[in-house]
């Protein structure tokens, strides 16, 4: 076969080819951006106040008494065990809760999607991807089969189910959602997260377990996300785009947040370090520096913290060591203080409220923020 030559061979380059210089090629276009485009919310429908709580399950030592009413937490939305004819709390068994869960999963998740579509006039019948999250129960089939027959669903979507993650899930799971939502322009994908934490509750009497019961309600929210077809930016739906993730592992601290067997109760419980504020607050700065510093962004050029409304002493550990002001985690204070912590789904809660306020401009940069398990602490970049 003739090689075409650019020169002739001189001495010194015998037996070396010079094939024809390579045509430059183009770069493959990025794909768009996804873009959450709604968001929706959901509740039980009980509430309690945090003294209603103490009342109720007869709690009379000092110290736990202290623990709820110091939590910064107004109301919560449970579902309370069943009592007895004297208005006693009766035990649950876990598959008792196993039930619970169940029930008000499927109920809330149901309603925070139709919520979710109502705002952005869609039916179930466009969903094309379904990310289900939730801890505080185990279902197979997943949480996603039953959303897909109670909603009416076309049975042809996609779904994923991401289960035990912890309150840090949210934004494992958008990671995927918008991957998938930027893969398959013009689609809707959606992601919920749906949490019973009233499903996941241990009463012994215990600190370890009223650290906990003074601090988890039930909740869920669902947020649409579409990413632009044909790259027309003009058609671009309303929305922030999502532009990044930045993850932080903290595994000296694996046992910090867990949720195992309790051989004694014969129920899975819940455990929360002391010292886990401080343990988050202290790894929160290197993890977001990261995710701002991909795009030559300085903490100061964000206009809108989200951050997980994980207790009082999270938020304030967080807020000291990024530097945010008490108005910048405004509404991650108010999701505390009006539902406790919603796990994976308390920075939607915020989202919401953040979109209802109306004070976002095009342009602005917003960082969303969960932490959990692992330890784990998870951050998202996105601008309007």
């Amino acid at each position: 076969m003739d090689i075409p030559m650019t020169t002739t061979l001189s001495a010194p380059e015998q037996g070396v080819l010079r094939l024809p210089a390579a045509r430059p090629r183009s770069r493959p276009a990025a794909p768009p951006a996804a873009r959450i485009t709604g968001v929706g919310t959901a509740v039980t429908a009980d509430s309690y106040s945090q003294r209603e709580l103490l009342d109720i399950f007869d709690i009379t030592d000092p110290r736990i008494r202290s623990v709820f009413l110091n939590s910064a937490i107004d109301r919560r939305h449970l579902t309370l065990p069943p009592r007895d004819a004297a208005g006693a709390v009766l035990p649950e068994s876990q598959g008792a809760l196993l039930a619970k869960h169940r029930r008000l999963a499927v109920e809330m998740g149901a309603n925070a999607v139709r919520e979710c579509l109502a705002r952005i006039g869609a039916d179930p019948r466009d969903i094309d991807y379904l990310c289900c999250v939730t801890t505080t129960g185990f279902l197979t089939p997943g949480l996603s089969a039953f959303l897909i027959r109670e909603l009416g669903i076309e049975v042809r979507c996609h779904r994923v189910d991401v289960v035990g993650m912890g309150c840090n899930a949210g934004l494992n799971a958008l990671g995927g959602t918008a991957a998938w939502s930027a893969a398959h322009p013009g689609r809707l994908a959606l992601m919920v997260c749906t949490e019973a934490c009233s499903a996941a509750y241990v009463i012994d009497g215990s600190m370890r377990t009223a650290v906990v019961n003074s601090l988890f309600g039930d909740g869920a929210a669902a947020i649409a996300l579409v990413a632009p077809a044909d790259g027309d930016a003009a058609a671009e739906p309303a929305g922030p785009r999502i532009l990044s993730f930045a993850s932080h592992l903290i595994t000296d601290a694996m046992g910090a947040m867990r949720y195992d067997w309790d051989d004694d109760q014969h129920k899975f419980s819940f455990y929360l370090d002391p010292d886990i504020p401080y343990v988050v607050g202290a790894h929160a700065e290197r993890v977001v520096d990261r995710l701002l510093g991909g795009h030559h962004l300085r903490r100061s050029d964000i206009r809108h913290w989200l951050v997980h409304s994980g207790g009082k002493k999270v938020i304030d550990a967080v807020r000291v060591n990024l530097g945010l002001s008490r108005h910048d985690v405004r509404h991650t204070i108010g999701v505390l203080r009006d539902h406790g912590n919603l796990s994976s789904g308390s920075f939607l809660f915020s989202y919401r409220r953040l979109i209802e306020e109306g004070v976002v401009r095009r342009g602005d940069h917003g960082v969303m923020m969960t932490m959990g398990p692992g330890s784990t602490i998870e951050t998202a970049l996105v601008q309007w």
